[in-house]
C-alpha cells in the first residue's frame, strides 16, 4: 500500500526510512536538552551551558546528512550520488550569496514597522558591539560588520553546517520529488524541514518566549524560505549554493536580535512575521522573474 500517493512504492519506502533517521535522533536531541536544562539562544545563561546548547543545536544540522547516508546504504545505492553536489561555479552562486544580506536588511526594515519596535542604541548589546569597533561607526557600522562577517561565515563554517541540512532538504528530497511541480515540491519539503526543527524550537530556539506557537511559525518560515533556496538549487545545479545561502542567512539575520527593542519573537526578525512578509515578497518576485524570463 502506498502511503504517499505522489510517490511510487520504492520512493515511499525511501521517504519513510529517511524521515525515521532524520526525526528520531532529532527528538532524542530535544529530549536531552529538555532533561538536562541546557539553554539554547539564552544570552543570560551560564557561558559553558550556553556553549553546550549552541554545539548541540549546530551539531544537529548534520543529522539530515547522516539520514541520507544511512538511507542510501540501506537501499544499496551510491551514498551521495544524484543529490546535486557540484562545484561548477556560475552566476547563481554569488547572486544567492549576496541575496541573504539584502533580505535581512529588508526584514530589519519591516521589523521596524511593527508596533513599538525601534532600534535601541542604549541597550547593553548594542553598546557592547559599539565598544568593539572604531569610534564613529555607529549602528550602521554594526550592520556592515555583521554582514561582512556573515558573508564570510556563509562560505566557511556556517556553510559547512548548513550543508549538513541542504544535502537532505534541497538534495535528497529534490531527487525523491523529481518530476513534481515546483511549488508542490517546495511546500512538502518546507513542511518537513519546518517540523524537523520542532525539538529545538520547543527548547527555546528562535522563539524563546513562545516555544509552542514557535513550532508552527518555524514551519511557516521554512515553507516560505524553501522556494528561494530550491530555485537557486535548480538554477545553479548545485546543492552547495543553498548551503551557502542557508549558512549566510543564519549568520546575518541575528542583527535583528542585536538592534531591535523590544524583541517580540513572533513579530520581528527572520523567524517572525516581518521575516515571513519579506520572504513571501521574495518568493513572488522569483516566480514572476522565472515566468517572464522564459
Amino acid at each position: 500500500m502506498i502511503l504517499f500517493p505522489i510517490f511510487d512504492s520504492m520512493k515511499t519506502k525511501k521517504l519513510i526510512v529517511f524521515l525515521l533517521f532524520a526525526f528520531i535522533p532529532m527528538i532524542g536531541v530535544g529530549l536531552y536538552l529538555h532533561s538536562s536544562g541546557t539553554p539554547i539562544n539564552d544570552p543570560g545563561a551560564d557561558p559553558l551551558a550556553a556553549v553546550k546548547g549552541m554545539l548541540f543545536s549546530a551539531g544537529a544540522m548534520f543529522i539530515p546528512l547522516l539520514a541520507v547516508v544511512f538511507t542510501q546504504l540501506i537501499f544499496k545505492e551510491p551514498v551521495l550520488r544524484g543529490v546535486g553536489i557540484s562545484w561548477r561555479f556560475n552566476r547563481w552562486w554569488w547572486i544567492g550569496w549576496i541575496l541573504m544580506p539584502v533580505l535581512t536588511l529588508a526584514i530589519l526594515g519591516v521589523s521596524l514597522l511593527m508596533p513599538g519596535e525601534h532600534i535601541n542604541t542604549e541597550s547593553e548589546t548594542v553598546q557592547a558591539a559599539l565598544q568593539q569597533m572604531p569610534e564613529g561607526f555607529g549602528v550602521w557600522g554594526i550592520v556592515a560588520v555583521t554582514f561582512v562577517s556573515g558573508l564570510f561565515a556563509g562560505i566557511t563554517i556556517n556553510g559547512l553546517f548548513a550543508f549538513g541540512e541542504e544535502v537532505a532538504w534541497r538534495g535528497f528530497l529534490v531527487k525523491l520529488f523529481e518530476g513534481r511541480k515546483f511549488l508542490t515540491m517546495a511546500l512538502i519539503i518546507g513542511v518537513i524541514w519546518g517540523f524537523w526543527h520542532a525539538p529545538l524550537i520547543l527548547n527555546g530556539h528562535n522563539y524563546p518566549d513562545h516555544p509552542v506557537a514557535g513550532v508552527f511559525m518555524m514551519v511557516a518560515m521554512c515553507i516560505l524560505l524553501t522556494p528561494i533556496l530550491l530555485y537557486f538549487r535548480q538554477k545553479s545545479g548545485s546543492v552547495v549554493v543553498p548551503a551557502i545561502m542557508h549558512g549566510t542567512f543564519n549568520a546575518v539575520v541575528g542583527i535583528n536580535n542585536i538592534l531591535l527593542t523590544p524583541y517580540n519573537d513572533l513579530l520581528v526578525g527572520g523567524p517572525g512575521l516581518a521575516g515571513m512578509i519579506v520572504l513571501l515578497v521574495a518568493d513572488v518576485c522569483i516566480l514572476l522573474y522565472d515566468h517572464f524570463s522564459k
